[in-house]
């Protein structure tokens, strides 16, 4: 297969900055080839040169959707990275619950969730070790941006590679049952967790006034503009006395001054910053306009 032209590159670099707001730095061409390889076989052409000859002669079609969902990185596993799941039961469930008792309710964000194993890590961490929210209202919403990936997230089936990776076997038996060589998510747990395509610079299907947002290692994929704009979107979107999770590497300082970091353990989780007072009133607001009201 011959190798990516810098013209089509280009066009690509474009496309999916365009669709996803996903930056392929220079020197990613061997990553591009790779990713693209297998929709060239799968739509019978000669080359990347002939795919890119087709995407240009279209607009908005499947084609186009498939090249940018190849460029997204869905690399996750079972409570990955742990630290961040241990804050979260700590400490940052524990305050909720106690702000949160007289409306019985939760919601949290997993934003690009990809399969779905970092949306279910939080129901089983819900599930055993917090009795007290026997009856509370729980929600637990997974986006991605591939359509594809969110059926596989919404059918919670996995292989036993997956299963070994971050999962401890307790939990294994008790939220999963085998079918054939796959584990796959029982219906108690399943159902906590709503799983929808979405677009961080787009339409996102989730309520107003979050809990907790976890967008752990994305930004990582963004300019520094569109890290802005992302953070300013889940601002919004998060009670004003609501916890947002980043990745190991990532952090809202010198992007957004409008949130302060928590240091929790080792981990770290960010507030927002502004509105004091109805943080300290436990006020639940949000400017954001109208998505999906709370159920």
């Amino acid at each position: 297969m011959a190798s990516l032209s810098a013209a089509d590159m280009a066009y690509v670099t474009d496309l999916v900055y365009r669709e996803s707001a996903i930056v392929l730095e220079a020197g990613k061409e061997y990553l591009v080839e790779t990713r693209l390889a297998r929709i060239v076989r799968d739509e019978g052409l000669a080359s990347i040169g002939d795919l890119v000859t087709r995407l240009r002669g279209s607009s908005a079609t499947a084609l186009h959707g498939a090249v940018v969902e190849a460029m997204t990185t869905n690399e996750t596993s079972f409570f990955r990275d742990a630290h961040p799941f241990d804050a979260l039961r700590t400490d940052v469930l524990p305050a909720l619950i106690e702000r949160r008792a007289s409306q019985r309710a939760l919601s949290i964000w997993s934003a690009a969730c990809s399969s779905g194993q970092e949306a279910y890590s939080i129901a089983m961490l819900l599930r055993e070790h917090f009795p007290a929210l026997a009856g509370w209202r729980l929600r637990i919403y997974g986006t991605d941006l591939s359509q594809a990936i969110v059926e596989r997230a919404r059918e919670g089936r996995y292989r036993g590679h997956e299963v070994n990776r971050g999962l401890p076997s307790a939990m294994l038996v008790k939220y999963f049952e085998q079918q054939g060589s796959d584990w796959v998510v029982r219906a108690p747990l399943r159902e906590l967790c709503e799983f929808s395509r979405g677009n961080l610079l787009g339409t996102l299907p989730v309520p107003r006034a979050l809990d907790v947002v976890f967008l752990r290692n994305v930004l990582i994929y963004f300019d520094l503009e569109t890290r802005r704009t992302v953070l300013r979107r889940v601002r919004d979107l998060l009670a004003p006395d609501g916890w947002l999770a980043l990745g190991g590497v990532e952090t809202t300082l010198g992007i957004d001054e409008s949130w302060h970091r928590v240091a929790l353990g080792r981990s770290s989780f960010y507030r927002p910053s502004a509105e004091p007072a109805a943080v300290a009133a436990g006020a639940r607001v949000s400017p954001w306009p109208a998505q999906r009201d709370r159920a």
